[in-house]
């Protein structure tokens, strides 16, 4: 047994990566702080191979050191696009077709184990600030409220984790990972 070279890897080259298929998943930073965290969500984002991140608000855009820091490149693959007003882009991709959902601990909200999504649905996934969450005017927006469980003292992840954590759980539960 042996660690993987990069040549065996087999990994897509960045135009390789704009010409080919995405997986039905976006990502809407809401009002997101930290450019670690816009880092990381646009390396995340590339490794899902999803279609696009909207940075809404306050939430920083490339170029920047921060943010490039921990994407590694990503911002060159995956498609971006800055937004003033998240709870207007919620509103526009509901108006063409795309099923909302915020990451959010609400009263209604439902558990990530719990929500089936359909692999026929393109998904936009709502993350909020590190520490005020998902705007209360984009949550009355969206079509779903998901939380991911957690067992321990903490309220919250780290908003990095929790797109992995949900980009994870989506992919396997629409197959992306067999495309």
């Amino acid at each position: 047994m042996k660690k993987l070279t990069m040549d065996e890897l087999n990994r897509l080259s960045v135009d390789e990566f704009k010409s080919t298929d995405k997986s039905p998943l976006i990502l809407v930073l809401d009002n997101v702080r930290s450019l670690n965290n816009v880092g990381s969500a646009f390396r995340t984002g590339d490794a899902f191979r999803i279609q696009k991140i909207y940075l809404c608000g306050i939430t920083g855009t490339p170029p920047h050191r921060e943010i490039q820091k921990t994407a590694l490149g990503a911002t060159e693959s995956v498609d971006w696009e800055h937004v003033p007003n998240t709870a207007d882009l919620v509103k526009s991709l509901k108006a063409n077709g795309i099923k909302t959902i915020a990451l959010e601990q609400t009263s209604n909200s439902i558990s990530l184990n719990k929500f089936q999504p359909s692999p026929e649905e393109t998904y936009a996934l709502v993350f909020g600030n590190e520490v005020f969450g998902v705007a209360e005017e984009v949550i009355s927006e969206v079509d779903h409220i998901v939380e991911i469980p957690q067992l321990g003292t903490k309220h919250s992840f780290n908003i990095s984790v929790s797109i992995g954590i949900v980009l994870w759980d989506f992919g396997g539960k629409m197959d992306i990972f067999e495309n």
